[in-house]
């Protein structure tokens, strides 16, 4: 796979799922996300396919 999908989710939709998922004062303390387990970022993917399969219903 290409690097070209490294940045696939907009900063706006990690910082609202960080939000959620309880480590978003980490990334901002941390002053990136280099720190963010690989476990908590496999999360942050899931919940981001549950976003866009829900807004994908909605229409």
């Amino acid at each position: 796979m290409s690097n070209n999908r490294k940045n696939a989710m907009s900063n706006e939709l990690k910082e609202e799922i960080a939000k959620e998922l309880g480590v978003y004062n980490q990334v901002k303390q941390d002053g990136g996300w280099g720190n963010v387990s690989s476990k908590t970022c496999g999360n942050m993917v899931t919940k981001a396919i549950e976003i866009a399969n829900r807004a994908a219903q909605n229409g």
